[in-house]
């Protein structure tokens, strides 16, 4: 869906959340092959047993992927992915969790080298199903605004 948003006319509170979308072995073993990260903690079943958590935990990185796509329902053309900041793996997610993102607006600045554009801060939290925060971070947005002053 395309959804046209200018710098003003973000929100501070302003929240939005996904769906969920359940983790799965396949995930885990196609995010491994894609990134080389092979490390027993996500691929050796009788090896985690013996570990803390005691089976197979998800990659962080396949979380934060997973859960950046699942906010990626609307595309607006006056705005881009300038970044994240403050990215915390908080609780494992195992195979079978069912993860879910909330996004809120929390802060607006103005871009300290571009006047027309403004920087729109998102704090980006993921659940699981018992709604413990498994991920957190902060998604910039660069967006254009409708007047530069």
């Amino acid at each position: 869906m395309i959804r046209t948003l200018f710098f003003e006319d973000y929100e501070v509170g302003t929240a939005r959340e996904t769906f969920g979308r359940t983790v799965t072995e396949a995930d885990i073993v196609l995010h491994a092959g894609q990134t080389g990260d092979f490390y027993p903690h996500h691929m050796d079943a009788e090896w985690c047993r013996q570990q803390d958590f005691g089976q197979r935990i998800a990659h962080g990185t396949l979380i934060f992927s997973v859960a950046v796509g699942m906010t990626a329902s609307e595309v607006n053309p006056e705005a881009f992915s300038y970044g994240y900041d403050r990215l915390r793996f908080v609780k494992p997610v195992f195979i079978g969790d069912t993860i879910r993102v909330r996004a809120t607006i929390h802060e607006k600045k103005d871009h300290p080298k571009r006047p027309e554009y403004g920087i729109v801060s998102e704090r980006c939290e993921v659940f699981n199903q018992r709604g413990e925060t498994v991920l957190a971070c902060e998604h910039l947005l660069m967006v254009r605004k409708k007047t530069v002053h």
